[in-house]
Protein backbone atom coordinates (compact mmCIF):
# COMPACT_ATOMS: atom_id res chain seq x y z
CA UNK A 1 0.00 0.00 0.00
CA UNK A 2 1.57 3.42 -1.07
CA UNK A 3 1.27 6.63 0.45
CA UNK A 4 0.94 9.63 -1.32
CA UNK A 5 2.40 13.46 0.23
CA UNK A 6 0.02 16.09 0.03
CA UNK A 7 0.73 18.86 -2.10
CA UNK A 8 0.23 21.89 0.06
CA UNK A 9 -1.27 24.75 -1.92
CA UNK A 10 1.96 26.82 -1.04
CA UNK A 11 4.68 24.30 -2.41
CA UNK A 12 2.70 24.57 -5.61
CA UNK A 13 2.39 28.28 -6.10
CA UNK A 14 6.59 28.47 -4.80
CA UNK A 15 6.92 25.52 -8.32
CA UNK A 16 4.89 27.41 -10.36
CA UNK A 17 6.63 30.83 -9.46
CA UNK A 18 10.23 29.08 -9.69
CA UNK A 19 8.76 27.68 -13.45
CA UNK A 20 7.80 30.94 -13.80
CA UNK A 21 11.53 32.73 -12.79
CA UNK A 22 13.05 30.48 -14.92
CA UNK A 23 11.33 29.86 -18.41
CA UNK A 24 12.00 33.88 -18.59
CA UNK A 25 15.76 33.92 -16.60
CA UNK A 26 17.38 30.36 -17.17
CA UNK A 27 18.63 30.62 -14.30
CA UNK A 28 18.95 27.20 -12.93
CA UNK A 29 21.54 26.76 -15.95
CA UNK A 30 23.83 29.06 -14.27
CA UNK A 31 22.98 27.90 -10.65
CA UNK A 32 23.91 24.54 -11.61
CA UNK A 33 26.78 25.45 -14.28
CA UNK A 34 28.11 27.70 -11.38
CA UNK A 35 27.78 25.13 -8.72
CA UNK A 36 30.03 22.36 -10.44
CA UNK A 37 33.41 24.82 -10.08
CA UNK A 38 35.58 23.47 -8.35
CA UNK A 39 37.04 25.76 -4.89
CA UNK A 40 40.90 24.29 -3.95
CA UNK A 41 40.69 24.18 -0.10
CA UNK A 42 44.14 25.61 1.06
CA UNK A 43 43.90 27.88 3.61
CA UNK A 44 45.99 30.73 1.62
CA UNK A 45 43.07 31.21 -0.94
CA UNK A 46 40.84 32.40 2.40
CA UNK A 47 42.64 35.69 2.52
CA UNK A 48 40.70 36.90 -0.48
CA UNK A 49 37.09 35.54 0.75
CA UNK A 50 38.49 37.49 3.98
CA UNK A 51 38.89 40.74 1.76
CA UNK A 52 34.99 39.66 0.25
CA UNK A 53 33.17 39.34 3.81
CA UNK A 54 35.11 42.33 5.32
CA UNK A 55 33.65 44.30 2.07
CA UNK A 56 29.93 43.07 2.96
CA UNK A 57 31.06 44.06 6.29
CA UNK A 58 31.50 47.57 5.10
CA UNK A 59 28.15 47.74 3.43
CA UNK A 60 26.14 46.25 6.34
CA UNK A 61 27.33 48.83 9.12
CA UNK A 62 27.79 51.73 6.31
CA UNK A 63 24.20 51.81 5.30
CA UNK A 64 23.27 52.23 8.86
CA UNK A 65 25.91 55.24 9.60
CA UNK A 66 24.16 56.47 6.53
CA UNK A 67 20.97 57.00 7.89
CA UNK A 68 21.84 59.20 10.82
CA UNK A 69 25.48 61.29 9.44
CA UNK A 70 25.18 64.33 8.10
CA UNK A 71 27.37 65.91 5.60
CA UNK A 72 27.58 69.40 6.46
CA UNK A 73 30.27 71.46 7.07
CA UNK A 74 27.60 74.35 8.38
CA UNK A 75 28.86 75.60 11.86
CA UNK A 76 26.70 74.54 14.80
CA UNK A 77 26.94 74.58 18.48
CA UNK A 78 27.08 71.48 20.23
CA UNK A 79 24.46 70.16 23.17
CA UNK A 80 24.68 66.64 22.87
CA UNK A 81 25.42 64.13 25.42
CA UNK A 82 29.44 64.42 25.76
CA UNK A 83 29.55 67.36 28.41
CA UNK A 84 33.70 67.97 27.43
CA UNK A 85 32.62 69.22 24.50
CA UNK A 86 28.98 71.54 25.16
CA UNK A 87 28.85 74.52 23.92
CA UNK A 88 32.02 74.38 21.06
CA UNK A 89 31.19 75.37 17.78
CA UNK A 90 32.00 72.62 15.43
CA UNK A 91 30.42 71.42 12.50
CA UNK A 92 27.15 69.62 11.29
CA UNK A 93 29.29 66.95 9.86
CA UNK A 94 30.87 66.29 13.59
CA UNK A 95 27.96 67.05 15.63
CA UNK A 96 26.35 63.79 14.13
CA UNK A 97 29.39 62.01 14.39
CA UNK A 98 29.56 62.48 17.92
CA UNK A 99 26.08 61.65 18.02
CA UNK A 100 26.11 58.36 16.69
CA UNK A 101 28.60 57.58 18.69
CA UNK A 102 26.95 58.90 22.23
CA UNK A 103 23.00 59.39 21.40
CA UNK A 104 21.94 56.85 18.87
CA UNK A 105 21.78 53.12 20.29
CA UNK A 106 24.48 50.96 18.92
CA UNK A 107 25.89 53.76 16.93
CA UNK A 108 29.73 53.53 18.29
CA UNK A 109 29.50 49.66 17.86
CA UNK A 110 28.42 49.98 14.35
CA UNK A 111 31.13 52.99 14.01
CA UNK A 112 33.78 50.60 15.21
CA UNK A 113 32.84 48.06 13.14
CA UNK A 114 32.41 50.02 9.97
CA UNK A 115 35.95 51.41 10.90
CA UNK A 116 37.93 47.87 11.65
CA UNK A 117 36.57 46.10 8.74
CA UNK A 118 37.61 48.89 6.43
CA UNK A 119 41.81 48.20 8.05
CA UNK A 120 40.64 44.67 7.14
CA UNK A 121 39.08 44.97 4.10
CA UNK A 122 42.26 46.74 3.14
CA UNK A 123 45.33 44.71 4.72
CA UNK A 124 43.71 40.84 3.23
CA UNK A 125 43.47 42.53 -0.11
CA UNK A 126 46.90 43.36 0.42
CA UNK A 127 48.11 39.39 1.87
CA UNK A 128 45.97 38.33 -0.83
CA UNK A 129 47.64 39.87 -3.61
CA UNK A 130 51.16 39.25 -2.13
CA UNK A 131 50.52 35.83 -2.14
CA UNK A 132 49.44 35.90 -6.17
CA UNK A 133 52.74 37.50 -6.80
CA UNK A 134 54.62 35.19 -4.80
CA UNK A 135 53.04 31.91 -6.06
CA UNK A 136 53.11 33.24 -9.68
CA UNK A 137 49.32 32.83 -9.63
CA UNK A 138 49.11 36.46 -12.31
CA UNK A 139 50.34 34.23 -15.20
CA UNK A 140 48.88 33.32 -18.41
CA UNK A 141 45.77 33.60 -18.25
CA UNK A 142 45.17 36.28 -15.08
CA UNK A 143 47.12 38.81 -15.35
CA UNK A 144 44.18 40.96 -16.57
CA UNK A 145 42.47 39.78 -13.34
CA UNK A 146 45.62 40.41 -11.72
CA UNK A 147 45.57 44.63 -13.04
CA UNK A 148 41.46 44.36 -11.65
CA UNK A 149 42.92 43.35 -8.30
CA UNK A 150 45.29 45.98 -7.97
CA UNK A 151 42.48 48.61 -9.33
CA UNK A 152 40.45 47.20 -6.18
CA UNK A 153 42.92 47.68 -4.05
CA UNK A 154 43.57 51.67 -4.81
CA UNK A 155 40.16 51.94 -4.72
CA UNK A 156 39.62 50.60 -1.13
CA UNK A 157 42.33 52.91 -0.19
CA UNK A 158 40.56 55.73 -1.78
CA UNK A 159 37.73 54.43 0.16
CA UNK A 160 39.12 54.05 3.07
CA UNK A 161 40.84 58.19 3.04
CA UNK A 162 37.38 59.31 1.69
CA UNK A 163 35.53 58.14 4.67
CA UNK A 164 38.39 58.61 7.04
CA UNK A 165 38.12 62.19 6.64
CA UNK A 166 34.56 62.48 6.77
CA UNK A 167 33.90 62.88 10.92
CA UNK A 168 35.98 66.25 10.72
CA UNK A 169 37.82 66.45 13.41
CA UNK A 170 41.03 67.52 13.85
CA UNK A 171 42.97 64.19 12.24
CA UNK A 172 40.75 63.80 9.62
CA UNK A 173 41.03 67.61 9.52
CA UNK A 174 44.72 66.88 9.36
CA UNK A 175 44.74 64.80 6.85
CA UNK A 176 43.19 66.69 4.56
CA UNK A 177 45.62 69.72 5.15
CA UNK A 178 48.40 67.46 4.46
CA UNK A 179 46.82 66.38 0.94
CA UNK A 180 46.09 69.98 -0.21
CA UNK A 181 49.43 70.64 0.72
CA UNK A 182 50.22 68.16 -1.31
CA UNK A 183 48.47 68.97 -4.43
CA UNK A 184 49.62 72.56 -4.17
CA UNK A 185 53.11 71.66 -4.46
CA UNK A 186 52.31 70.36 -7.82
CA UNK A 187 54.01 73.01 -10.49
CA UNK A 188 50.93 74.43 -13.17
CA UNK A 189 47.85 72.70 -11.84
CA UNK A 190 48.62 72.09 -8.43
CA UNK A 191 46.49 75.01 -7.64
CA UNK A 192 43.89 74.31 -9.76
CA UNK A 193 43.50 70.70 -9.12
CA UNK A 194 43.01 72.17 -5.28
CA UNK A 195 40.58 74.72 -6.27
CA UNK A 196 38.26 72.31 -7.68
CA UNK A 197 38.47 69.97 -5.05
CA UNK A 198 37.82 71.97 -2.17
CA UNK A 199 35.48 74.32 -3.94
CA UNK A 200 37.40 77.15 -3.16
CA UNK A 201 40.40 78.00 -0.58
CA UNK A 202 41.03 75.46 1.61
CA UNK A 203 38.78 73.96 3.56
CA UNK A 204 35.82 75.03 1.29
CA UNK A 205 32.43 74.76 2.29
CA UNK A 206 31.40 71.57 0.84
CA UNK A 207 34.44 68.90 0.73
CA UNK A 208 32.93 66.84 3.47
CA UNK A 209 29.94 66.89 1.12
CA UNK A 210 31.76 65.62 -2.00
CA UNK A 211 33.78 63.17 0.16
CA UNK A 212 30.65 61.71 1.06
CA UNK A 213 29.17 61.32 -2.22
CA UNK A 214 32.49 59.58 -3.23
CA UNK A 215 32.61 57.72 0.06
CA UNK A 216 28.61 56.38 -0.31
CA UNK A 217 27.88 56.06 -4.16
CA UNK A 218 30.92 56.52 -6.29
CA UNK A 219 33.79 54.71 -5.53
CA UNK A 220 31.35 51.53 -3.63
CA UNK A 221 29.75 51.28 -7.08
CA UNK A 222 33.06 51.11 -8.76
CA UNK A 223 34.18 48.76 -6.67
CA UNK A 224 31.56 46.23 -6.72
CA UNK A 225 31.30 46.71 -10.42
CA UNK A 226 34.86 45.75 -10.49
CA UNK A 227 34.86 43.05 -7.85
CA UNK A 228 32.00 41.39 -9.53
CA UNK A 229 34.40 41.39 -13.01
CA UNK A 230 36.90 39.94 -10.73
CA UNK A 231 35.13 36.80 -9.86
CA UNK A 232 33.29 36.12 -13.00
CA UNK A 233 37.22 35.88 -14.15
CA UNK A 234 37.76 33.70 -11.48
CA UNK A 235 35.39 31.19 -12.62
CA UNK A 236 36.22 31.25 -15.94
CA UNK A 237 39.94 30.97 -16.21
CA UNK A 238 39.75 28.93 -13.38
CA UNK A 239 41.42 28.96 -9.57
CA UNK A 240 44.57 28.25 -9.52
CA UNK A 241 46.06 25.43 -7.07
CA UNK A 242 48.63 23.99 -5.75
CA UNK A 243 50.39 20.75 -6.80
CA UNK A 244 49.28 17.96 -6.06
CA UNK A 245 48.42 14.38 -7.07
CA UNK A 246 46.01 14.37 -9.81
CA UNK A 247 46.22 18.21 -10.07
CA UNK A 248 47.23 19.56 -13.41
CA UNK A 249 46.80 22.49 -15.46
CA UNK A 250 43.36 20.82 -16.59
CA UNK A 251 42.29 19.27 -13.80
CA UNK A 252 41.31 21.53 -10.02
CA UNK A 253 41.39 19.38 -7.41
CA UNK A 254 38.78 20.71 -4.33
CA UNK A 255 34.98 20.88 -3.35
CA UNK A 256 32.04 22.07 -5.84
CA UNK A 257 30.51 25.22 -4.47
CA UNK A 258 27.33 23.75 -4.63
CA UNK A 259 26.40 22.95 -1.77
CA UNK A 260 29.89 22.13 -0.37
CA UNK A 261 32.10 25.14 -0.65
CA UNK A 262 28.79 27.55 -0.02
CA UNK A 263 27.77 26.26 3.18
CA UNK A 264 31.82 26.46 4.29
CA UNK A 265 31.86 30.12 2.94
CA UNK A 266 28.24 30.96 5.04
CA UNK A 267 30.23 29.80 8.12
CA UNK A 268 33.33 31.82 7.39
CA UNK A 269 31.19 35.10 6.57
CA UNK A 270 29.97 35.00 10.38
CA UNK A 271 33.44 33.74 11.71
CA UNK A 272 35.11 37.26 10.26
CA UNK A 273 31.53 39.07 11.16
CA UNK A 274 31.66 38.10 14.73
CA UNK A 275 35.58 38.53 14.84
CA UNK A 276 35.20 42.08 13.68
CA UNK A 277 32.50 42.69 15.81
CA UNK A 278 33.79 41.14 19.37
CA UNK A 279 37.37 43.63 17.88
CA UNK A 280 34.97 46.65 17.66
CA UNK A 281 33.41 46.02 21.24
CA UNK A 282 36.34 45.74 22.82
CA UNK A 283 39.22 47.40 21.50
CA UNK A 284 38.28 51.13 20.74
CA UNK A 285 39.48 52.92 17.15
CA UNK A 286 39.27 56.84 16.05
CA UNK A 287 38.06 58.12 19.26
CA UNK A 288 37.17 61.81 17.46
CA UNK A 289 35.82 62.95 20.65
CA UNK A 290 39.60 63.42 22.63
CA UNK A 291 40.22 65.13 19.28
CA UNK A 292 37.98 67.53 18.59
CA UNK A 293 36.84 69.76 16.36
CA UNK A 294 39.37 70.71 13.30
CA UNK A 295 41.10 73.79 14.16
CA UNK A 296 44.60 74.08 12.61
CA UNK A 297 46.13 75.78 15.49
CA UNK A 298 46.46 72.82 18.02
CA UNK A 299 47.98 70.70 14.86
CA UNK A 300 49.98 67.71 17.56
CA UNK A 301 53.40 66.22 16.00
CA UNK A 302 51.88 62.57 16.68
CA UNK A 303 48.94 63.00 14.21
CA UNK A 304 49.16 59.97 11.67
CA UNK A 305 47.58 58.74 8.85
CA UNK A 306 45.77 55.35 8.30
CA UNK A 307 48.12 52.61 8.43
CA UNK A 308 47.58 51.93 4.45
CA UNK A 309 47.90 55.66 3.54
CA UNK A 310 51.25 55.76 5.72
CA UNK A 311 53.69 54.85 2.52
CA UNK A 312 52.68 57.97 0.78
CA UNK A 313 53.20 59.94 4.55
CA UNK A 314 56.66 58.58 4.82
CA UNK A 315 57.68 59.34 1.29
CA UNK A 316 57.45 62.55 2.07
CA UNK A 317 58.79 62.71 5.21
CA UNK A 318 62.21 61.49 3.89
CA UNK A 319 62.58 63.94 1.32
CA UNK A 320 65.65 66.24 2.44
CA UNK A 321 64.85 70.30 2.46
CA UNK A 322 65.90 72.87 -0.05
CA UNK A 323 65.00 71.33 -2.98
CA UNK A 324 62.74 74.26 -4.23
CA UNK A 325 63.45 76.99 -6.86
CA UNK A 326 61.41 79.57 -8.79
CA UNK A 327 61.57 79.29 -12.17
CA UNK A 328 58.38 80.43 -14.74
CA UNK A 329 56.87 82.06 -12.28
CA UNK A 330 56.37 78.86 -10.66
CA UNK A 331 57.58 77.31 -7.38
CA UNK A 332 59.38 74.09 -8.24
CA UNK A 333 59.06 71.80 -5.06
CA UNK A 334 60.65 68.50 -5.80
CA UNK A 335 60.47 67.35 -1.96
CA UNK A 336 57.00 66.87 -3.15
CA UNK A 337 57.24 66.31 -6.46
CA UNK A 338 59.67 63.21 -6.52
CA UNK A 339 57.70 61.32 -4.31
CA UNK A 340 54.45 61.74 -6.10
CA UNK A 341 56.68 60.20 -9.48
CA UNK A 342 58.51 57.51 -7.61
CA UNK A 343 55.52 56.25 -5.93
CA UNK A 344 53.08 56.55 -9.43
CA UNK A 345 56.21 54.56 -10.91
CA UNK A 346 56.10 52.00 -8.09
CA UNK A 347 52.30 51.71 -8.09
CA UNK A 348 52.41 51.19 -12.37
CA UNK A 349 55.28 49.06 -12.19
CA UNK A 350 52.83 46.58 -9.70
CA UNK A 351 50.07 46.90 -11.71
CA UNK A 352 51.52 45.69 -14.97
CA UNK A 353 53.94 43.26 -13.82
CA UNK A 354 52.73 40.23 -15.21
CA UNK A 355 52.86 41.60 -18.41
CA UNK A 356 56.54 42.83 -17.63
CA UNK A 357 57.16 39.12 -16.60
CA UNK A 358 55.77 37.34 -19.71
CA UNK A 359 57.82 39.99 -21.93
CA UNK A 360 61.32 38.75 -20.07
CA UNK A 361 60.71 35.09 -19.99
CA UNK A 362 58.64 34.76 -23.29
CA UNK A 363 56.46 32.06 -21.25
CA UNK A 364 52.99 32.30 -23.17
CA UNK A 365 51.39 28.99 -22.01
CA UNK A 366 48.60 29.03 -19.54
CA UNK A 367 49.32 28.27 -15.73
CA UNK A 368 46.93 26.97 -13.44
CA UNK A 369 49.53 25.59 -11.37
CA UNK A 370 50.59 27.96 -8.53
CA UNK A 371 54.32 28.16 -8.17
CA UNK A 372 56.59 27.39 -4.91
CA UNK A 373 58.39 30.77 -4.36
CA UNK A 374 61.79 29.31 -4.19
CA UNK A 375 61.23 27.72 -7.98
CA UNK A 376 61.06 31.70 -9.36
CA UNK A 377 64.08 32.72 -7.03
CA UNK A 378 64.23 36.16 -9.15
CA UNK A 379 60.56 36.58 -8.94
CA UNK A 380 60.68 36.48 -5.50
CA UNK A 381 63.62 38.36 -5.16
CA UNK A 382 61.90 40.86 -6.90
CA UNK A 383 58.87 40.83 -4.47
CA UNK A 384 61.30 41.22 -1.41
CA UNK A 385 62.80 44.33 -2.81
CA UNK A 386 59.22 45.71 -3.27
CA UNK A 387 57.59 44.76 -0.22
CA UNK A 388 60.95 46.29 1.82
CA UNK A 389 60.77 49.10 -0.19
CA UNK A 390 56.98 50.16 1.04
CA UNK A 391 57.47 48.63 4.46
CA UNK A 392 60.44 51.85 4.71
CA UNK A 393 58.02 54.11 3.43
CA UNK A 394 55.66 52.85 5.60
CA UNK A 395 57.82 53.38 8.99
CA UNK A 396 59.05 56.72 8.02
CA UNK A 397 55.52 57.97 8.46
CA UNK A 398 55.95 57.02 12.39
CA UNK A 399 59.08 58.55 12.47
CA UNK A 400 58.23 61.17 15.17
CA UNK A 401 57.00 58.32 17.09
CA UNK A 402 59.41 55.97 16.83
CA UNK A 403 62.04 59.07 18.00
CA UNK A 404 60.28 59.60 21.40
CA UNK A 405 58.77 56.20 21.94
CA UNK A 406 62.55 54.40 21.81
CA UNK A 407 64.11 57.41 22.80
CA UNK A 408 66.38 58.48 19.85
CA UNK A 409 67.03 61.89 18.15
CA UNK A 410 64.43 62.54 14.81
CA UNK A 411 67.39 63.21 12.58
CA UNK A 412 69.44 59.91 13.32
CA UNK A 413 65.67 58.03 12.52
CA UNK A 414 65.01 60.34 9.55
CA UNK A 415 68.39 59.42 8.33
CA UNK A 416 68.65 56.03 9.21
CA UNK A 417 65.40 55.25 6.99
CA UNK A 418 66.58 57.64 3.91
CA UNK A 419 69.49 54.88 3.88
CA UNK A 420 67.53 52.30 4.29
CA UNK A 421 65.20 53.01 1.35
CA UNK A 422 67.87 53.21 -0.95
CA UNK A 423 70.02 50.23 0.63
CA UNK A 424 67.13 47.65 1.88
CA UNK A 425 65.56 46.94 -1.46
CA UNK A 426 68.86 45.88 -2.53
CA UNK A 427 69.57 43.48 0.69
CA UNK A 428 66.22 42.45 0.50
CA UNK A 429 67.01 41.41 -3.28
CA UNK A 430 69.94 39.61 -2.48
CA UNK A 431 69.25 37.35 0.59
CA UNK A 432 65.77 36.44 -0.78
CA UNK A 433 67.96 34.86 -3.83
CA UNK A 434 70.32 33.60 -2.02
CA UNK A 435 67.57 31.97 0.18
CA UNK A 436 65.40 30.44 -2.35
CA UNK A 437 68.56 28.79 -4.16
CA UNK A 438 69.52 27.77 -1.44
CA UNK A 439 65.85 25.78 -0.61
CA UNK A 440 66.19 24.43 -4.30
CA UNK A 441 69.91 22.79 -3.68
CA UNK A 442 68.49 21.01 -0.36
CA UNK A 443 65.17 20.04 -2.06
CA UNK A 444 67.77 18.58 -4.54
CA UNK A 445 69.85 16.49 -2.01
CA UNK A 446 66.51 15.40 -0.16
CA UNK A 447 64.88 14.24 -3.70
CA UNK A 448 68.17 12.56 -4.68
CA UNK A 449 68.98 10.85 -1.11
CA UNK A 450 66.32 11.51 1.22
CA UNK A 451 66.53 12.80 4.67
CA UNK A 452 68.47 12.40 7.76
CA UNK A 453 66.93 9.85 9.97
CA UNK A 454 68.71 9.92 12.98
CA UNK A 455 69.67 6.42 13.20
CA UNK A 456 73.48 5.58 13.08
CA UNK A 457 74.84 1.89 11.73
CA UNK A 458 78.57 0.65 12.44
CA UNK A 459 79.17 -1.26 8.86
CA UNK A 460 80.95 -4.92 8.81
CA UNK A 461 83.85 -2.46 7.69
CA UNK A 462 84.08 -0.45 10.92
CA UNK A 463 82.55 3.17 8.90
CA UNK A 464 79.55 4.87 10.58
CA UNK A 465 76.55 6.02 8.59
CA UNK A 466 73.54 7.20 8.73
CA UNK A 467 70.29 5.64 7.58
CA UNK A 468 68.78 7.95 5.43
CA UNK A 469 64.80 7.66 5.16
CA UNK A 470 63.41 7.52 1.21
CA UNK A 471 60.37 10.24 0.26
CA UNK A 472 57.70 8.98 -1.01
CA UNK A 473 56.82 9.40 -4.66
CA UNK A 474 54.00 12.23 -4.19
CA UNK A 475 56.64 14.11 -1.75
CA UNK A 476 59.93 13.60 -4.11
CA UNK A 477 57.22 14.57 -7.14
CA UNK A 478 56.44 17.67 -5.02
CA UNK A 479 60.25 18.90 -4.85
CA UNK A 480 61.24 18.21 -8.52
CA UNK A 481 58.12 18.96 -10.06
CA UNK A 482 58.79 22.37 -11.72
CA UNK A 483 59.48 23.86 -15.26
CA UNK A 484 63.11 24.51 -16.29
CA UNK A 485 63.05 28.71 -17.72
CA UNK A 486 66.09 29.46 -20.11
CA UNK A 487 67.19 32.73 -21.24
CA UNK A 488 66.08 33.63 -24.35
CA UNK A 489 68.28 33.68 -27.41
CA UNK A 490 68.77 36.69 -29.78
CA UNK A 491 67.39 35.64 -33.20
CA UNK A 492 67.88 38.51 -35.88
CA UNK A 493 64.84 39.13 -38.11
CA UNK A 494 64.71 38.59 -41.45
CA UNK A 495 66.90 41.11 -42.60
CA UNK A 496 69.62 39.73 -40.68
CA UNK A 497 69.29 42.75 -37.70
CA UNK A 498 69.09 42.65 -33.96
CA UNK A 499 66.75 45.77 -32.77
CA UNK A 500 67.65 47.43 -29.39
CA UNK A 501 64.60 46.44 -27.97
CA UNK A 502 65.45 42.81 -28.85
CA UNK A 503 68.79 42.98 -27.36
CA UNK A 504 67.55 44.70 -23.83
CA UNK A 505 64.70 41.50 -23.51
CA UNK A 506 67.60 39.22 -24.08
CA UNK A 507 69.75 40.85 -21.06
CA UNK A 508 66.27 41.15 -18.75
CA UNK A 509 66.18 37.20 -19.84
CA UNK A 510 69.22 36.62 -18.55
CA UNK A 511 69.52 38.22 -15.80
CA UNK A 512 66.22 36.94 -14.40
CA UNK A 513 67.32 33.37 -15.77
CA UNK A 514 71.14 33.21 -14.60
CA UNK A 515 70.88 31.93 -11.26
CA UNK A 516 68.66 28.76 -11.45
CA UNK A 517 69.03 25.21 -10.50
CA UNK A 518 67.61 23.03 -12.90
CA UNK A 519 65.09 20.30 -11.97
CA UNK A 520 65.90 16.60 -11.28
CA UNK A 521 66.15 14.39 -14.05
CA UNK A 522 64.07 11.34 -14.19
CA UNK A 523 67.24 9.48 -15.25
CA UNK A 524 69.18 10.89 -12.48
CA UNK A 525 66.44 9.43 -9.72
CA UNK A 526 66.88 6.23 -11.21
CA UNK A 527 70.12 6.44 -10.45
CA UNK A 528 69.49 7.93 -6.99
CA UNK A 529 67.26 4.90 -6.28
CA UNK A 530 69.51 2.25 -7.77
CA UNK A 531 72.39 3.55 -5.89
Amino acid sequence: MSTAVPTTRGSRFTGAAANYIDERTSISGLVKELGRKIFPDHWSFMLGEVALYSFVTILLSGTFLTFFFQPSMATVTYEGSYIPLKGIDMSAAYQSALDISFDIRGGLLFRQIHHWAALLFIAAIGLHMVRIYFTGAFRKPREINWVIGFVLFILALAEGFTGYSLPDDLLSGNGLRIIDGLIKGLPIVGTWISYLLFGGEFPGNDIVARLFSLHILLLPAILVAALGVHLLLMVINKHTQFAGPGRTNENVVGVPILPVFAAKAGGFFFVVFGIIVLIAAFFTINPIWVYGPYDPSPVSAGTQPDWYIGFADGALRLMPPGLEFVWLNHTWSFNIIIPVVVLGLFIVTVAIYPFVEAWITGDKREHHIAERPRNAPTRTAIGAAGVTFYCVLWAAAGSDLISTHFMLTIEGVTHTLQALVFVGPFVAYHLAKRIALGLQKKDREIALHGFESGRIVRLPGGEYVEIHEQLSEYERWRLVSFVDYKPLMLRPDSRGRISFAQRMRAGLSRWFFEDRISPISRTQIEESDHH
